[in-house]
């Protein structure tokens, strides 16, 4: 069994040396071929004096460099840090500098865009571009800047083996936070094995198979798309995708037998003609990151009846959590399901007793795929990441479990049932979205008095981001002007779909806006119009 990040492919590749492990367009990859690649840029990151435990940050779209980043930075011990290819520079630079990245991989089309904060990131020293021309590239705000060919040909020719063992860091994953800037979770390689090895147990991933990973590896569930396929040898297809056709034609093109995607995709994949073909070699397909709308499952599930349909929860502090079997979607299309292997959910009241059937409370994780905290943030660790419940008292060391900050319920046979959040957190396209991000960026624009970011339910998104102002000359003002405030500085999935305007927001006893009274007075408002 595999213990670190590098040796799913090492392992592997021992295995099935010729199989195919990486497709992207045209070109494919074998483990052989993969394992060579990853080999030498982990003796060229350590040319550039990668330390153990540094971290690595990789802001790339899908791409051959972006997987070899990610398995090459753990064989040189280092940390890998994805950072979203939608996110803009903003974002991007808070992410550098908040987990202290020392060396960035990136594109020279996305140089340009992050001159300005690189600045302001003191620990990173160099800038790896992908680009493969052997021309050198200027110091950008004192960094240095090469290319993808010369940081290769200065490899090192030996590679030394760092100490690193499985309880060691091996990525960081940024996730929208309560507080307004996201908040990096630390996963261990033994949170990515354990999940690897849990989720293709459950889905029954082999070496035949091929699996499509069109979500971001910035999310944790689209990571797990690689880390599985590694793990049994299978192929991964690499896939930015523009629209939901190119999804569709890359099922048929690359013969792919799993798919994993979020329901704003989902309802986009169900306006779309799938050919019947598909339907022969698509084995299964899964979805998390919000609930799936009953309408939009049947309607998949009637282009490919031959297909088991997992419905899955996760979150990115426990990688994933329940599955729901197939076979039960007609007898309880509403549940999240059960732990999926390895892995314990409890549903506890405030004082961490357990609930009983049907009784609304807490969902807590506990197992190998528990993170290791937020990054630099003791109190927001201490307040998600706490003792499990129900422990031994003659234990004197405490097991710690993630406490999600979600309400479900639980019946008679086990089977779980979503309810809501206890946090203002906004769950949108599959992202979990800080309202307080959003607020700064529409206060900035100095438009509005006040502001209020909500989730309001959505047919296709899950929740549609609603942004609720007051202004001082409301027959002056031009909610349009936000919207294209917030589009400049925020990625499209943040960006309000609406701004409205009230002559005042309604406050709670402790003079704070009342979000809860806001939501339920606009809960309606995609319902007739989505």
């Amino acid at each position: 069994m595999p213990t670190l990040l590098h040796h799913l492919l090492t392992e592997t590749q021992t295995i099935s040396p010729d199989a195919v492990a990486i497709v992207h367009k045209k070109a494919s990859w074998t483990y052989t071929q993969l394992n060579n690649l990853v080999q030498q840029q982990a003796r060229a990151l350590q040319a550039l004096n990668l330390q153990p435990q540094q971290r690595v940050a990789v802001y790339l779209p899908k791409q051959i460099e972006t997987v070899s980043s990610f398995l090459a930075v753990s064989l040189a011990g280092g940390v890998f840090v994805p950072v979203n290819p939608v996110l803009k520079a903003a974002q991007v630079g808070y992410i550098l500098g908040n987990c202290n990245v020392n060396i960035l991989v990136t594109s020279k089309n996305r140089l340009p865009g992050l001159a300005g904060i690189l600045a302001e990131c003191p620990d990173l020293h160099t800038v790896v571009i992908t680009e493969a021309e052997d021309t050198g590239y200027e110091a950008v705000a004192g960094k240095s800047v090469i290319s993808w060919q010369r940081f290769m040909a200065n490899a090192a020719n030996t590679l030394p083996t760092p100490p690193t063992i499985d309880t060691d860091m091996a990525a960081i994953l940024y996730t929208s936070g309560s507080t307004g800037k996201p908040k990096g979770v630390v996963i261990s390689h033994r949170n990515l094995i354990a999940g690897a090895v849990s989720v293709s147990d459950y889905l029954s991933i082999t070496a035949a198979d091929r699996l499509l990973a069109v979500l971001p590896f910035s999310f944790d569930y689209g990571l797990n798309q690689l880390t599985t396929a590694l793990l049994k040898g299978a192929a991964c297809v690499l896939l930015d995708y523009l629209l939901p056709r190119d999804v569709v034609v890359a099922l048929a093109t690359y013969q792919i037998t799993g798919l994993a995607a979020v329901p704003p995709l989902w309802a986009q994949l169900a306006n779309v003609t799938w050919p019947e073909g598909i339907n022969g070699h698509l084995r299964y397909l899964t979805n998390s990151g919000g609930k799936m709308p009953r309408a939009i499952l049947t309607n998949i599930r009637a282009k490919v009846p031959d297909s088991r349909f997992f419905l899955m929860y996760g979150l990115t502090e426990a990688f994933r959590s329940t599955y729901l079997p197939p076979e039960q979607i007609d007898l309880r299309p509403d549940s999240i399901g059960k732990a999926i292997p390895n892995a314990e959910i409890l549903v506890v009241r405030e004082d961490g007793s357990l609930c009983d059937a049907h009784e609304a409370g807490e969902l807590v994780h506990r197992g190998s795929l528990v993170a290791m905290g937020y990054w630099n943030d003791p109190a927001t660790t201490s307040a998600r990441f706490k003792p499990a419940p129900g422990q031994l008292p003659q234990l004197p060391l405490t097991e710690i479990a993630v406490w999600s900050g979600d309400t479900v319920t639980r019946d008679e046979e086990g089977y779980l049932y979503f309810v809501g959040r206890k946090d203002d957190m906004i769950k949108t396209s599959g992202y979990r979205v800080s309202p307080t991000e959003i607020e700064e960026v529409v206060y900035a624009s100095g438009l509005v008095k006040e502001a209020a970011a909500l989730g309001i339910e959505h047919g296709s998104l899950g929740q549609a981001v609603v942004v609720v102002v007051s202004v001082e000359a409301p027959e002056n003002f031009d909610g349009q002007s936000v919207i294209t405030a917030c589009k400049e500085q925020l990625p499209n999935f943040m960006v309000p779909a609406k701004i409205l305007v009230l002559p005042v927001l309604p406050k709670n006893p402790n003079g704070k806006i009342d979000r809860k009274a806001l939501t339920e007075q606009f809960a309606t408002l995609f319902q007739t119009n989505p």
